[in-house]
């Protein structure tokens, strides 16, 4: 607070305000200018313009209420009060920061204002502002700033009754674009197309980037499907029109999703997942359309969804398994070997059918994982059943695709052996014809090596797939695995009668062992073992069975040999 001054005081003030970076200004009581600071008559005006003027004079109409009431203030309680407002300069009206404190001065209060420019600071924190709530490279809003649409359309449709859609645009192409011309052009594709998308919306319609080439838009009241499909459409043809940028012309569609509030959603999460959902689909069929959201067509979609998650956690919970099916002599009954089967036991609901979840673990990756662990356990589990047994058996398992691809398989499997203490022959690896197929050169080095340790190769599901006769030849195949299909009407079926003794005759020659998938009943058994074949597995000589089960009949099968 300033106490009462002398004269050689308010000269040293006056002084101080000289010399001060700052606008600068002494006001009487009620705002009129009685003195202004060099700096002040630069932007503001010249010192005879502004003595005797009153500094509302100098505010925009907008804050004068705002700098009344601090100036009211600094009056009442002699202490520095703060308030920002826009004043007119000699180029423009620049947002100042002021500061007043009163002070006596005789018998009189006066006031020392002291104002900054923070124009140039207010305009670098509202392009922070716009930089947290927009995509760079389109100055569209972006998913920070779409999440609060979002939020603000749920909440008006709440108090209206009224709902909005949600639109989910993929560029379909872009990928080529990027790749082959380089990202510079397709940031100016991005920049066009951003451009062309907004022109076919509302003014009241949000449009966000969300990353990539994937665009976001929110329609208020746009509930009726006829007009979304409408939008839809001029979306698509907008994107259609030719890209000219450089000295290239380029050609990208969209594919588009639509969820509609609160029909498809309640929520931001499942709005935007439900319009993914359906614009994946639209690019799956076909590509340029639209799709809107369908509960009963896409359920399936959400149930894989939360079953791979729930996939994740089973394997740190150890919720996957084995069961293990015998495969016995054909014409002897006697326990040969057995098939490792993967099986998934979810706490609260029971065994998942593994062609629910195989698919999947194959599409994510754990398979790789899921498969060592099959492995080593079905080797180990081997030495345990031969242990009741009092013999020699074979485990055999099944290898995906993606296993069969992973360089670390060949390692997992040595280590599965030498783990187990199996000799190579113990260990049978089963692959579809289609794995052969597919990377011929690959599958051969890699059977090649897999041989060299003595380890076994059956072709599962032989005749159902490429059926090429080639792979017979140039791999090193073990046994063959006659598919469930060429069993389950026999021996009734002439045709299945053929394809089966074609495939053991085939067997035969080329000194292939033969497994028969899928046998249910006597007559089925009777009828292959008559015709050659080697091996029976199925539900008329064993269940797949967890570990216990089937050591008590591999114990009552020796017991029995004995006697």
């Amino acid at each position: 607070m300033f106490s009462k001054r002398n004269d050689t005081t308010n000269n040293q003030l006056v002084s101080l305000m000289e010399v001060a970076g700052e606008v600068v200004l002494r006001l009487n009581r009620q705002g009129e200018i009685l003195y202004a600071s060099r700096r002040a008559a630069e932007v503001i005006g010249s010192d005879a313009q502004l003595v005797g003027m009153n500094l509302f004079e100098l505010v925009r109409l907008s804050d004068r209420h705002a700098i009344e009431a601090s100036l009211r203030q600094a009056l009442l309680s002699m202490q520095i009060t703060q308030v920002r407002v826009h004043m007119a300069t000699h180029t423009a009206v620049l947002q100042f920061e002021l500061q007043m404190i009163a002070y006596e001065t005789g018998s009189a209060l006066e006031l020392l204002l002291v104002g900054r420019d923070i124009s140039h600071r207010q305009k670098t924190e509202e392009r922070l502002r716009h930089m947290a709530t927009h995509d760079e490279l389109t100055n569209l809003p972006n998913r920070a700033l779409l999440a609060d649409r979002l939020s603000m359309g749920m909440a008006q449709a709440r108090r209206t009754n009224i709902g909005f859609s949600v639109i989910a645009l993929d560029l379909d192409g872009f990928k080529k674009v990027n790749d082959a011309l380089g990202h510079a052009v397709g940031d100016a594709l991005l920049r066009i197309a951003a451009g062309r998308l907004r022109e076919t919306l509302r003014d009241v319609d949000t449009l966000a980037r969300v990353g990539g080439d994937e665009f976001v838009a929110v329609l208020p009241g746009a509930i009726d499907e006829a007009e979304i499909q409408n939008v839809a459409r001029r979306m698509i043809s907008a994107l259609q029109l030719p890209f000219e940028i450089n000295d290239d012309t380029l050609y990208v569609s969209a594919s588009i999703g639509v969820a509609i509030y609160p029909i498809h959603g309640d929520s931001e999460v499942k709005l935007l997942a439900h319009a993914d959902a359906a614009m994946y689909r639209a690019k799956e069929t076909g590509k340029a359309r639209c799709i809107i959201y369908n509960e009963l067509a896409f359920n399936r979609i959400e149930h894989d969804v939360s079953m791979e998650a729930a996939m994740f956690e089973a394997v740190r919970n150890g919720e996957f398994l084995l069961h293990y099916q015998p495969i016995v002599d054909a014409q002897t009954r006697q326990i040969m070997g057995f098939e490792a089967l993967m099986r998934w036991m979810r706490p609260d609901i029971g065994l998942v059918p593994p062609n629910q979840f195989i698919p999947m673990a194959e599409d994510n990756g754990l398979i790789n994982l899921l498969g060592a662990w099959a492995l080593k356990s079905a080797c180990v589990q081997l030495k345990r059943f031969e242990e009741a047994a009092g013999r020699q058996l074979y485990v055999s398992v099944n290898v995906s695709p993606r296993q069969f691809r992973n360089d670390q398989f060949l390692g997992m499997m040595d280590e599965a052996l030498k783990l187990s203490g199996l000799e190579g022959h113990q260990l049978m690896l089963e692959i579809t014809e289609g794995i052969l197929m597919s990377d011929p050169e690959h599958a051969e080095v890699l059977l090649n090596k897999i041989a060299e340790r003595g380890v076994r190769i059956a072709i599962d599901d032989f005749g159902t797939g490429y059926s090429s006769l080639i792979y017979l030849k140039r791999f090193p195949i073990a046994a063959l695995k006659i598919d469930r299909t060429f069993i389950k009407d026999l021996p009734a079926s002439v045709k299945d009668a053929a394809i089966c003794n074609v495939i053991l005759n085939l067997a035969g020659s080329l000194n292939l062992q033969t497994v028969a998938e899928g046998v249910e009943n006597e007559q089925q058994l009777a009828f292959l073992s008559t015709q050659g074949c080697s091996l029976i597995q199925g539900f008329h000589t064993g269940y797949p069975s967890l570990p216990d089960s089937l050591i008590d009949i591999l114990e009552a099968e020796t017991l029995a040999l004995h006697n």
